[in-house]
């Protein structure tokens, strides 16, 4: 098991080996961060932003909370949000969410964990209001993936319906909205088949990508 020293050995041996390979970049990083995403994921830590994507530091700003929840009270998050979307100017959001999340098990589950059973009430909710997504021969493990799955389009639908992303698609910022979700066993992400790209889309787009979830079309 790595100790606190052992962390800042490993960071100044990741230093020096991105140094040596381009020993400008810590000086352009400190200068300026231009990221073009905005990823708002699970703060699990085995879906590590950066790495599963391929982008070196500076290049996606993120967001993470337990089961990559987007509620319009969480002042944290819509202030990540108006930052990314007004100083940054980011061109994609990108809510992803991972299958095997414990917080999205235990909200499928109804289980009692203690203060967190509060915020989990928000993944409850997406359960109840999509009851006909879920059939009686699906195990526990496949209805909390298909749980997992239609919350991440609820969570897109309430990024799209946030003031910041609806004020900067009035104003005609380019701005599109997108949802994944991540398998723990491969490291592959898969394209959930929900992207809004203006105001009003998501109305016509949010209900296809539900009725294609469910009827296995989303690739």
């Amino acid at each position: 098991m790595s100790s606190p020293n052992d962390l800042l050995a490993n960071n100044r041996r990741w230093a020096e080996g991105i140094t040596r390979r381009d020993p400008e970049f810590f000086h352009r990083l400190a200068r300026l961060q231009r990221p073009r995403y905005l990823w708002i994921g699970c703060s699990d830590s085995r879906v590590p932003a950066n790495e599963i994507v391929g982008l070196m530091p500076g290049e996606l700003f993120v967001h993470r909370n337990v089961a990559n929840i987007v509620v319009h009270s969480d002042l944290n998050c819509l202030a990540v949000l108006q930052y990314a979307v007004e100083v940054l100017r980011v061109e994609h959001i990108i809510v992803c969410g991972h299958y095997g999340c414990g917080g999205v098990e235990a909200a499928w589950k109804g289980s009692r964990l203690g203060l967190i059973d509060n915020w989990l009430r928000h993944v409850g909710d997406v359960a109840r209001r999509h009851a006909g997504a879920f059939s009686k021969t699906m195990t526990d493990s496949e209805s909390a993936d298909r749980l997992g799955e239609l919350s991440v389009l609820e969570q897109v639908a309430n990024v799209c319906q946030t003031t910041v992303v609806s004020e900067a698609w009035r104003r005609g910022q380019p701005l599109a909205v997108h949802g994944w979700i991540y398998r723990l066993e491969d490291g592959i992400l898969r394209d959930l088949g929900l992207s809004i790209t203006r105001e009003g889309a998501l109305r016509d787009e949010h209900p296809r990508a539900i009725a294609a979830l469910a009827r296995g079309a989303v690739a």
